[in-house]
């Protein structure tokens, strides 16, 4: 048995009376829990009160929703904690914004901290309507007050653009929404909101944009392909092949709630990075290509840093990479990206694990802001 003391973070509706929330605390602390933290939440329909709790050593999640109903009340959410949770909102409000207006790759790492959301998008047009499997039923408008019940929330920027954020441990209050539509806007009004294409310079000086991958792309990466090399296709898709297949092109560059990043040279694609959410929600798929010609000069090192920042924000904690034995290209890259990996052989593969939790490079594209200035590829 794990004798770690565990740190959760509660959420409980309790009745409208005095010393509720003290009987509650009272019980846990029978139990050995030491409360760190407490906050009210106003709801419509009164308050929530909001609990960081450090449990003993063996002692469940559900041991501590028992304690709550023992004394009347109901545990709204209850997820893992960490010492980031120990500021308050208004605290953690301000930090994210100056986060945010430093670092405009930030964004979505900011409103993540805002909205303590589990993912957050930004899709690039309001009109745009998410599938029915991207959004919960019960998505709606922050302005209503049933998006205070509501799991997904949808908020739009000043210039149009779409806010997802997602959260399954606990439905958003209308609060936290409130903070998160104040840094929207806020950012809005200093420019950083918006998803920019991120210029960087080649370890030659060579100068190249990334930026987030669209449908007018089919024939530059169709061309990327065809400039590629059988070694570089064969390490990519595993497979023999001279040229991408014409019907792979649209989901190369719009995969299902995933992320294609492309690197641009002057009227060239010259190399792509995707990342695609996997089957467990902590991890993405990551995969490069990298022009033959352009291997080696940092342009696969940024695309990595971009697409790793795009999976912080989507609330991944690990990317993963298949390569074959003998290829060390992907581990390399994460090295001079400053992110720690992890390889075991797994099918007649490398799965290499990365943490996207290093330095930033870019976050281009639907998943947030990336800088305007110059960086170093």
């Amino acid at each position: 048995m794990d004798t770690t003391p565990k740190t959760w973070r509660l959420r409980v509706e309790l009745d409208d009376s005095p010393g509720a929330l003290a009987r509650v605390t009272i019980r846990l602390a029978a139990q050995d829990c030491n409360v760190l933290a407490l906050s009210v939440i106003p709801v419509p329909d009164g308050v929530i009160d909001e609990l960081v709790v450090r449990a003993a050593p063996g002692l469940l999640p559900a041991d501590l929703v028992d304690a709550v109903r023992a004394e009347g009340g109901r545990c709204v959410g209850i997820t893992a904690a960490d010492m980031r949770d120990l500021v308050d909102g208004p605290t953690a409000a301000l930090r994210a914004a100056g986060h945010a207006m430093r670092d405009p790759g930030a964004v979505c790492d900011a409103l993540r901290a805002v909205l303590a959301a589990d993912s957050v998008v930004i899709e690039p047009d309001a009109s745009v309507v998410p599938n029915a499997s991207d959004l919960s039923d019960d998505a709606t408008s922050p302005a209503t007050p049933e998006a205070a019940r509501s799991n997904t929330s949808r908020l739009v920027t000043r210039d149009g653009m779409v806010v997802l954020a997602r959260r399954g441990w606990a439905p958003f209050t209308q609060v936290e929404l409130a903070r998160g539509q104040a840094l929207i806007d806020l950012l809005s009004d200093e420019g950083v909101a918006t998803p920019q294409p991120t210029a960087l310079l080649t370890d030659d000086g060579m100068a190249v944009v990334l930026r987030p991958g669209r449908a007018g792309d089919e024939e530059a990466v169709a061309e990327l392909h065809s400039r590629c090399s059988m070694g570089t296709l064969f390490n990519r898709y595993h497979s023999g092949m001279r040229t991408v297949p014409r019907r792979w092109l649209h989901r190369l560059l719009s995969p299902p709630r995933g992320t294609t990043v492309v690197a641009q040279c002057a009227d060239r694609v010259v190399a792509m990075g995707q990342l695609i959410p996997m089957s467990t929600p902590d991890s993405a798929e990551v995969s490069l290509l990298v022009e033959d010609g352009w291997q080696g000069r940092g342009v696969g090192t940024a695309l990595l840093g971009a697409l790793a920042g795009a999976a912080r924000a989507g609330g991944h904690r690990e990317l993963v990479g298949w390569c074959l034995p003998a290829e060390t290209g992907l581990v390399r890259t994460a090295a001079r990206a400053g992110l720690p990996t992890s390889v075991r052989r797994e099918d007649g593969l490398l799965r290499v694990s990365i943490t996207p939790g290093g330095p930033r490079i870019a976050v281009p594209g639907r998943v947030g802001s990336a800088p305007r200035q110059i960086a170093s590829g």
